[in-house]
């Protein structure tokens, strides 16, 4: 029988995480470090990879490498996809975190329903969902060959439950129907992708809460007041599922959605 700590371990594994340079992305990062994972870490063409190398180096010793992709854009998805499986080293983890969020000037997207545009909508779909198909399609018989394969996809609660405009109110934030629509979507793959890759791949999402970011008070204020736990969630709340899922710890779990949220969708 192993023991947590040797079901924990990922040492000889090497996990791709994108949207790593993000706040998130580093935290789950910085979880597969931890537990001896090598990393490819994934983000957009000219971002900062420096302060996560740096967080990552001063206390663990793995291999890293960071590639840009713009994962929405197929080619650039097919150079990456087409990188990786040339390079001649394994692949046993697919942390699936880039989104498309957008941002409230944007146009077409933080707006109420009837201006919110086409245009938009396809650039989040594309990177929320399509981008997720592409790449676990693409890297799954590297996935199968390594050995130990999971695939983690990070979804929202938003695509569990309706939005609840009322936190909204006051503030220029909202929820477009394309972010809902691709989150939803994004569970019902990982349901797909569990039954058409068993036994070698298993395929897991993680549906997390609001993420304190230095939102309007009101805001906050109204988030906290409908969570059981009485907070927004914090970056590093990711950490255990994160290691759960990656490692032989979920052993025996495929297709489940795990919420992290402090209890929002509850109540």
């Amino acid at each position: 029988m192993s023991s947590i700590k040797g079901l924990m371990n990922l040492k000889g594994r090497r996990a791709l995480v994108t949207g790593a340079v993000g706040g998130i992305g580093q935290e789950i990062a910085l979880t597969i470090a931890e537990l001896g994972g090598d990393l490819l870490l994934v983000d957009i063409p000219n971002s900062n990879y420096e302060l996560i190398k740096e967080k990552i180096s001063s206390k663990y010793t793995i291999n890293i490498k960071c590639i840009d992709c713009n994962l929405e854009d197929e080619k650039s998805r097919q150079a990456l996809i087409n990188q990786i499986n040339n390079d001649n080293k394994n692949l046993n983890i697919i942390i699936n975190n880039a989104a498309f969020v957008g941002e409230s000037n944007l146009q077409g997207w933080v707006t109420d329903f009837e201006n919110q545009s086409v245009e938009t909508w396809k650039r989040a779909l594309e990177v929320n969902l399509t981008s997720v198909f592409h790449l676990s399609q693409g890297l799954a018989k590297k996935l199968k060959t390594s050995g130990h394969a999971s695939i983690i996809n990070m979804a929202s609660i938003y695509g569990v439950s309706g939005p609840d405009y009322s936190l909204y109110k006051g503030t220029e934030m909202g929820n477009p129907a394309a972010y809902s629509a691709s989150k939803g979507g994004l569970i019902q793959l990982t349901r797909w992708l569990a039954t058409t890759v068993s036994p070698e791949i298993r395929v897991n999402s993680i549906s997390l809460g609001g993420i304190w970011r230095n939102q309007p008070s009101i805001f906050v204020k109204r988030y906290c007041s409908k969570t059981p736990l009485g907070r927004m969630g914090h970056e590093e709340d990711i950490q255990g599922a994160i290691a759960y899922l990656a490692s032989e710890l979920s052993l025996y779990v495929t297709g489940e959605n795990i919420v992290i949220d402090g209890g929002w969708t509850i109540k």
